[in-house]
């Protein structure tokens, strides 16, 4: 006498129904194989082209160790680079996102914990673009501007953010960045006049 199989609850499939597929082939292996590849290819380049623009970016603005916070952004970069899709004017807007975001947590750190040096601290080798793109002196007048002129100024030409980047990125509309940016280096021009530099401020577009 055959045997008859209970029907399956309301909702639910028989078992027997259901041709299992194994969730990773070899196919799928590979695959995420190379798109490790990719994205680690990709995060290299990332990294070699815009390292220092934000080493520079992290120093203006007087991080309290620009070399470890530019090592924070790229860990984040890394870790989600594949999540991210976008052209290369997105990447640099997203990268440059990033490092500001820690750059606050880091200004927040160090006023909930302040550092405590008990003797001066070794100079630290830095890339020698970073010291092209910002030096001391300049570092010294960007100090005198306001917060959201330096902010400005810096995403602008030391980021090299076209200014509707810059927009986005800080909360404003274009026509306030831009007014910022023209009394920013304005301001700049005026704190540079008393200092023996070759410093060349950039007009405001």
């Amino acid at each position: 006498m055959p045997v008859r199989r209970p029907a399956p609850a309301a909702g639910k499939v028989a078992v027997a129904d259901v041709a299992v597929v194994p969730m990773w082939g070899a196919g799928d292996r590979a695959g995420r194989r190379r798109r490790a590849r990719s994205s680690a290819a990709g995060v290299e380049s990332l990294y070699t082209e815009l390292a220092p623009r934000v080493l520079g970016y992290l120093r203006a603005h007087g991080a309290p160790d620009p070399e470890d916070l530019l090592g924070e952004v790229f860990f984040q970069v890394a870790r989600d680079y594949e999540q991210f899709s976008g052209g290369r004017g997105d990447r640099r807007r997203w990268v440059f996102g990033i490092a500001r975001n820690r750059l606050i947590d880091a200004h927040r750190r160090r006023a909930v914990r302040p550092a405590v040096v008990d003797a001066p601290m070794p100079e630290v080798p830095a890339d020698e673009l970073a010291d092209e793109l910002i030096d001391p002196e300049l570092v010294a007048a960007l100090g005198r501007l306001t917060e959201e002129q330096r902010e400005v100024l810096v995403l602008r030409f030391v980021a090299d953010l076209p200014t509707r980047d810059v927009a986005r990125l800080t909360g404003r509309e274009v026509g306030a960045t831009k007014a910022l940016q023209r009394r920013g280096v304005a301001a700049l021009a005026r704190a540079l006049q008393g200092a023996d530099t070759n410093h060349r401020v950039i007009a405001a577009d």
